[in-house]
């Protein structure tokens, strides 16, 4: 087995640089870059702005010296101004020796300094992360507490009509998108037009720091309930029914009957013998759901409940164009996917010893 892990250590490391080569390439054909979006800034502000890129040498006046640049709006503005401007983004050096410096700042972990926040990207990502982790674990253990149970009992009582109105429950819950199930729940219950339950943003209250362990802990959860639930709505379907079915599947073997052809209690059979098996892509899955769910699951949910958390940072820094954080938060949540798809084979292999990676 440590062969095994140790070749995916290796990997990972051909994947990763996959991974930062294709978007990287891809970047170098966006349209409004970060030179584009300081001209954009400079045709709306005063001289304050010109200082700010490039280094207070002098005001827009200065700077709109006539001629035609190679960017978007760039008219009438001083070549040298411009090329200052790419200076202070490294655009004046070739893209390959960009990307190259790039990848070996990275493989130190020094991600830089964001452009238009004049704060480093490791230092916005742990300010940022608590608030998606936050979400990202009570999503997923909530989805497991519901939907592991639920699916069992739906395996049990297959064909009943316990069966049939959950099973109807949870595909409408699943067709409805997230971010509207959310903005119902703010109607209902965060004081939209009927009720006033829950806060209606942020993880904690003002002045929640100076109160007592517990109450602090009892804000945070009344806090955190109405974005949680939003965002594990869609994942009761999927996971509830993929229990279902893994249970149906074993269920219906030959030791199965075996075992209830011995006598066994019922429950015996089902916990006993069935459970382990038929549980065994559910629980391998939660290092690969609870990643996904971090990553992709909150953009919406943080916009509606006004949490400042990593899907926010990423969107808004895709749209300004501030390449370090875009890349920064790439090459980590990349190398994070990639840890935890090992993680994931390693609790198959301690679930199910029967499974042998190295011997394939």
């Amino acid at each position: 087995m440590a062969a095994y892990i140790f070749r995916r250590l290796l990997l990972i490391v051909p994947t990763l640089f996959g991974i930062m080569a294709i978007n990287f390439a891809i970047i170098q054909f966006a349209p409004g870059g970060p030179v584009e979006q300081v001209i954009a800034e400079l045709t709306h502000a005063t001289g304050g702005a010109t200082e700010r890129f490039a280094g207070g040498g002098g005001d827009l006046g200065a700077a709109a010296q006539g001629g035609e640049g190679q960017y978007r709006g760039a008219q009438g503005l001083d070549p040298e101004f411009i090329a200052e401007l790419e200076r202070q983004f490294g655009f004046d050096k070739p893209p390959l020796e960009r990307f190259l410096t790039m990848v070996w700042n990275y493989l130190t972990f020094d991600f830089g300094e964001s452009y238009f926040r004049s704060v480093s990207v490791i230092d916005l990502v742990l300010e940022k992360m608590p608030v998606s982790i936050s979400l990202g674990i009570w999503t997923t253990l909530l989805a497991y507490l519901v939907s592991i149970p639920l699916g069992i009992r739906k395996a049990v009582k297959d064909g009943s009509r316990f069966d049939v109105w959950t099973s109807g429950v949870i595909i409408i819950g699943y067709a409805i998108p997230g971010f509207l199930f959310a903005i119902m729940l703010l109607i209902f219950f965060a004081g939209g037009s009927y009720f006033q339950w829950f806060p209606l943003r942020g993880l904690a209250s003002s002045g929640a720091s100076e109160l007592p362990f517990w109450e602090r802990a009892l804000d945070y959860l009344h806090h955190i309930a109405l974005p949680v639930l939003a965002m594990a709505i869609s994942g009761f379907a999927t996971l509830t029914l993929l229990t279902k079915n893994s249970f149906l599947d074993e269920i219906g073997k030959q030791y199965v009957v075996t075992a209830r052809a011995k006598g066994l209690a019922e429950r015996r059979v089902l916990y006993g013998h069935v459970f382990r098996n038929a549980m065994l892509i559910v629980i391998a899955g939660f290092p690969a759901a609870f990643v996904s769910i971090f990553f992709t699951g909150s953009l919406l949910i943080e916009t509606i409940f006004s949490l400042d958390g990593l899907g926010l940072l990423g969107y808004e820094s895709i749209v300004k164009r501030d390449y370090p954080v875009v890349f920064g938060t790439l090459y980590l949540f990349g190398l994070i996917g990639l840890v935890m798809q090992l993680l994931t084979d390693l609790v198959y292999v301690q679930i199910d010893p029967r499974i042998d990676f190295e011997g394939r």
